[in-house]
């Protein structure tokens, strides 16, 4: 399942990214979203998704959330 899907408040490990793009695995690695790591989605609103890995919120759009794996 992926971010879109899930129950918002409740937390789940990264399972993988399921994209061909480097840079936005680079980017997604930067924040600190990579396989085996904690992700908590706090809300999705107007498109996008805010969620917090490790001790950082981020907003994210559907389209990343989607490619996010949990």
């Amino acid at each position: 399942m992926n971010l879109s899907q899930v129950e918002i408040g409740k937390e789940y490990v990264i399972k993988c990214i399921n994209t061909d793009d480097e840079e936005l695995n680079s980017f997604l690695f930067s924040l600190g979203c990579y396989s085996g790591e904690n992700i908590t989605v706090i809300a999705i609103r107007n498109g996008t998704c805010v969620v917090a890995i490790k001790d950082a919120r981020y907003s994210i759009d559907m389209q990343l959330a989607e490619a996010i794996i949990v």
